[in-house]
């Protein structure tokens, strides 16, 4: 098996950070501070698609957002994003991606949707601790404004990468991805 960054894997890792860059973007304003957006289902599908390896993907996304390009929702970039209402689900990210690529390497439906579930729960967790630092409001009353409204589109989300990924995934795995 070879290891380190071919051609390949560098081409791959860009196209499907291309898939996080797009699902960011189409967004939605909602009251709160944090967009209705599809990055849910773009940063699971990578990692049921790519694997664990999918956080390459993700991270390349977040390095693109942090030195200023526009690729996070709303079209916005930089540091100053981490630091607004949605900084601590855009690094949770990175781990929900994770959970979800080790989820597509389960021969089980049920395990595979319950480690995107965990990995779902990282960005939500750290939203809502984020917003409850800038705002002083409780952990419950962050969780009203910052998670609550989006959990059944984010499961909905996780769910539908799920099966989608591991459909793309059995049609690409010839590709030998990352």
């Amino acid at each position: 098996m070879r290891h380190g960054f071919s051609v390949q894997k560098m081409t791959i890792t860009a196209m499907f950070a291309v898939i996080a860059i797009l699902t960011s973007l189409i967004s939605i304003p909602m009251p709160g501070g944090v967009p209705l957006t599809l990055q849910t289902f773009g940063l699971a599908l990578i990692g049921y698609v790519l694997g664990p390896a999918g956080i390459w993907s993700v991270l390349v996304w977040l390095f693109l957002g942090l030195v200023g390009l526009p690729v996070f929702a709303g079209f916005q970039g930089g540091l100053q994003v981490l630091a607004g209402f949605t900084g601590g689900f855009i690094l949770g990210f990175p781990f929900m991606t994770l959970l979800c690529g080790i989820g597509s390497k389960r021969h089980s439906v049920l395990s595979a949707f319950i480690l995107g579930l965990a990995g779902l729960s990282v960005p939500h967790l750290l939203g809502i601790l984020h917003y409850c630092g800038l705002t002083g409001l409780s952990f419950a009353s962050s969780a009203l404004v910052m998670s609550v409204p989006y959990l059944v589109k984010d499961v909905l989300s996780v769910g539908l990468a799920m099966s989608l990924g591991r459909m793309l995934r059995r049609r690409i795995a010839p590709l030998t991805l990352l």
